[in-house]
Formats: C-alpha cells, structure tokens, sequence
C-alpha cells in the first residue's frame, strides 16, 4: 500500500509529454533552434582558451554567481542586488513555479508561448488561462486585461516565441501596471527587438524579467541565464531557493569575459536585426507564404499544407528549419532562426527553388 502513491505518481507523470528538444541532424545548416550562428566560432575558441587560463575545475565556484551577477549588473545597468543567475532561464522558470506557484495559482499567458514555461506548468498541475494570438498573429492587450482579475501570475515571453511579437511599450506596461500578482516577462530575445521593461523592477515590487546569455551572446551551450527583480525577490531566490553552485566554474568565468565585450555582440545583434529584414522581404516576395514581423532572431511564416514537403526538402537539402504545425489561426507554420548571410542566402535559394 505504501508504494502505491509512488507508483501512481510515476504513471500520471509518463503520461505527461514533456518539453521536446529538437532533433540532431549531422552535416545540416541548423536553423531550427534559435542559436546565434552569426557569431564566428573563433570568438568563441578564443573565450573559452581564455577561461582555460582563468578556472581550476577542482574547485567549487565560491563567489562565481555574485561575480558574474557583477558583469551582468555593468551590462544591463542594474544594481547587482537586482540580479540572480540560474542554470539556464529554464531553471530559473522552474524553481520560481515550484516555490512561488501552486495547484491554486491561476496562470496567465498566450496560446503559444515558450513551450517549457507550459510543459512546466503542466508538471506542477498550475491551472493556465491562455489568450490566442489573432489572424494577424497580434495580442490583444485588453484581452489580457479582462482576464486578469482571475489571474494570480502573468507570463509572457516578449519577444514572443514561436511568432516574435511584442507588445508596443506602453501596451505592456499598462497590462503590467494593472495586474495585481506576480509578472514574469521573459526577454530572452529582447537584444533582437524594440525595447527593455527592465528598468520598471526598480518601481515594481511584482515583477521578474529573466535574460538569458543564449541568444544574442550565443552562450546556448554554457546554459547562462538570469533575471532582474527587487531585491527582496533575488535575496529569497538566491540565499534559500536557489541551488548552493547552480553554474559551473568555465560557465561563469566564460560569461563574464563575454559579458566585457558586449559591444561586440551589440554589433552581431544589429546585423541579425538586418538579416531577418532581408528574410522576411524575400518570403514575401515569394507571394505564396503568410509572412509575419518579428522582433527576435527567427521568423515565422505559413505555408499551409505545403508545410511538410518544404520541411522535408530542405532536410534533403541539408537545411533545418523548426515544423511548428498550426500557430494562431495558421496551419502549417515554419520558424527559420536568422544565421550567416550565406545560411540565410542558401535557405532562401532553397525555398525559390522549391517553388519553382
């Protein structure tokens, strides 16, 4: 009898989807994942030989986090008592659901958001109102504002993934100026796009905005990521609930040396803004593609049933694009992430040929 709840346990679990991480394949232009390729691979050889000289594994990272925390504070101008790093913003997300939100904590979000945030809520039972995107792939702000009442936290990833939408400023801030409980805007690609709220946590008590190193530093792999809050929130997120080293000596002393070359990376970000403007005017020069605006480093489009034959194409021809299937009110959804000029001239020489 004793095991049976275990058991029970396990079974509602594997009934559970999870978050799926996408597939590996070899020798392919990789653009399905979001990953900041624009950045030459010897900046990265180069950093990572620099953290060689400067880390000694043996050791358990003691003072890391609040050094890097002291690189991010520089970066994003924020004080460094504002700032608490995590494993990734994945890990962030999780222990803040974990131990801020409940079965009796009532969510807020759009339909779609960052699939990790809902698989999320989906593992610790959080009821989640969702708010679609409409036909022009927008959010309605008032939308949100009717719901919020029956709401206790309110997530949304800005830019948005999968579709790249932002809220103009004045719209978000009304929506979280309004909103009585806990606010979790997620800029994960917000070098990419208009506009930061993260000067708004030094007056709300209420709000948390998570950053990541992945995207426009192109740190996916060191699993970099952290938030801006008041102190209060960083104080109880990284003395109680946080992991004691939740990154590892080369992640932390790898981070703060990019973090000392921001600039560099400012510059990939302007490019990058520049490519996905050439992408998105191309596919809609196509004239056969549903082509939206992004403010991240990927664009969406709709290609109806022809979906999985495109997909499946440019796999044939070494080209990975991410297979979203219907977004909004859309079918057949694809999602390129903005490369190289020559990644991104070989996807588009793809697509032109394919629909020749």
């Amino acid at each position: 009898m004793r095991k049976d709840w275990f058991e029970k346990k396990i079974e509602n679990l594997s009934k559970l989807s999870g978050y799926k991480k996408p597939d590996k394949y070899s020798n392919a232009i990789k653009l399905d994942s979001n990953e900041n390729y624009a950045i030459d691979i010897s900046f990265f050889q180069d950093l990572i030989n620099q953290t060689k000289e400067k880390t000694d594994v043996r050791e358990y990272p003691l003072g890391g986090t609040e050094k890097l925390a002291a690189s991010l504070s520089d970066y994003v101008k924020m004080p460094k008592e504002m700032i608490g790093v995590g494993n990734g913003s994945d890990q962030i997300i999780d222990l803040i659901l974990g131990n801020l939100a409940s079965k009796e904590t009532r969510i807020l979000t759009s339909e779609p958001t960052f699939g990790f945030f809902e698989e999320r809520c989906k593992l610790y039972a959080i009821p989640t109102t969702k708010i679609p995107f409409n036909g022009e792939m927008n959010l309605r702000v008032e939308d949100f504002l009717a719901s919020s009442k029956k709401a206790d936290v309110l997530y949304l990833d800005s830019p948005n993934n999968p579709t790249g939408f932002q809220f103009q400023r004045k719209q978000l801030e009304k929506l979280i100026q309004s909103f009585n409980g806990l606010v979790i805007i997620d800029e994960a690609y917000v070098e990419f796009a208009d506009y930061t709220i993260i000067d708004a946590t030094k007056k709300m008590s209420n709000l948390i905005v998570l950053r990541t190193l992945s995207k426009s530093f192109g740190l996916a792999g060191l699993r970099i990521g952290y938030f801006v809050a008041n102190k209060k929130i960083v104080d109880a997120f990284s003395r109680v609930i946080q992991y004691p080293y939740p990154l590892n000596t080369v992640a932390i002393e790898a981070g703060t040396l990019a973090l000392k070359k921001s600039k560099y990376f400012t510059d990939v970000a302007d490019f990058v803004k520049k490519e996905r403007a050439r992408i998105i005017a191309k596919l809609q020069e196509m004239k056969v593609f549903k082509v939206f605006d992004s403010k991240a480093n990927f664009v969406l489009f709709a290609a109806g049933g022809a979906s999985q034959r495109i997909h499946k194409a440019l796999i044939e021809q070494g080209i990975v694009i991410k297979r979203l299937g219907r977004v909004g009110t859309y079918d057949g959804c694809l999602r390129v992430t903005v490369g190289t000029q020559e990644m991104n001239s070989r996807f588009l020489t793809a697509i032109r040929d394919l629909l020749n």
